[in-house]
């Protein structure tokens, strides 16, 4: 019997469903996982995803054709059973469930099993195949609670405050910044973001995701220097190193990733500190969701991918991989070509 999902240059494909998930190259049908670049790529006719993440998939690809789930509601669609699972990485993050001919497939996506004030938590789904992300799949990768890392950055803030310095903390626009403003203490200073952060803050905040109030870096409180230097300046990668970060000037920097766990990474960075945070799940979260999935076979895609497959299978899974183009920017070849009739069933 015929895989459920395999491999195609397009991406990963349904067979019996005529459909692909997070598809790299223009498709007919896409299921969508959720609204960052390398798995969201414009130029698919029709477009179907969680309703959670409407508002986010809208603002990053513009005019698509866009059909929308509830967390849980299942249609059918060629024969195949499909719904959409919290996935707990970003807001509008899902799995994604095939059922046909009694076999039952999981595609996670993206996902982290620790809590998240900022989106829908993980929910394990039973499945006979799980494939998995594995971005963070080594035994070093393990996280604190967001609690702990919160406290940091609360505490260089008011540090870098009281020196008289504005405290510049780089993260993803979509997810990472929305999940380190509902931690941030609003009663240190001002929070200035990046025009790249504040669309996205505002679909979070039409969600209803409560975050601090937020001003845009453009003209902070009308240039009141002595105010800016308690500021928190929120801002993406891409803005180190540019002209628009000098508008601060003397500042200390940090950044917030998972990437921060490794010495080396910190070392080789430009920042002046770096906290360990992490949308993704760490090695325990991998094997823990994996485990509760109740899955046999696992397929493992992007990140240390022969070792989390050498682990699996050392513990009893049959487990294999997908080569995947996720992690990856997205092609700039990949156009929006117009908004066309017909969804999926």
């Amino acid at each position: 019997m015929q895989d459920l999902i395999v491999q195609r240059p397009e991406g990963l494909y349904c067979p019996p469903g005529d459909f692909y998930i997070d598809p790299w190259r223009p498709v007919e049908r896409a299921v969508i996982t959720h609204a960052h670049a390398d798995h969201a790529r414009r130029g698919h006719r029709h477009y179907l995803a969680a309703s959670a993440g409407e508002a986010v998939l809208r603002l990053r690809l513009g005019q698509i054709q866009l059909q929308t789930l509830a967390y849980g509601e299942r249609i059918t669609h060629h024969g195949v059973e499909l719904s959409l699972h919290p996935a707990g990485h970003v807001l509008g993050s899902a799995q994604v469930r095939l059922e046909h001919a009694g076999r039952v497939w999981v595609a996670s996506g993206d996902y982290k099993v620790a809590p998240d004030a900022t989106c829908a938590p993980f929910e394990p789904v039973r499945c006979d195949v799980f494939i998995t992300e594995s971005t963070f799949g080594l035994p070093i990768y393990r996280w604190r609670p967001d609690a702990e890392i919160f406290a940091q950055i609360n505490a260089w803030w008011a540090a870098n405050a009281a020196a008289g310095l504005v405290s510049v903390l780089v993260g993803y626009s979509f997810g990472k910044a929305q999940r380190i403003l509902k931690g941030l203490d609003a009663g240190l200073g001002p929070i200035v973001v990046h025009s790249a952060v504040e669309p996205i803050n505002a679909a979070y905040r039409a969600a209803g995701v409560s975050l601090p109030v937020t001003e845009l870096a453009s003209a902070p409180d009308g240039g009141d220097k002595d105010r800016l230097r308690r500021a928190l300046v929120m801002c993406p990668p891409a803005a180190v190193g540019s002209a628009w970060l000098q508008r601060f000037g003397q500042h200390s920097s940090a950044f917030a990733s998972g990437w921060m766990q490794l010495r080396a990474a910190r070392r080789r960075g430009v920042y002046d500190r770096g906290f360990v945070l992490s949308d993704h799940a760490d090695w325990p979260g991998l094997i823990s969701a994996i485990t509760a999935t109740g899955a046999q076979r696992v397929i493992v895609t992007h990140g240390s991918v022969p070792v989390m497959v050498r682990y699996l299978r050392h513990k009893g899974w049959q487990a294999e991989a997908f080569e995947t183009d996720y992690g990856a920017p997205a092609r700039q070849d990949n156009t929006d070509d117009g908004v066309h009739q017909g969804l999926f069933a």
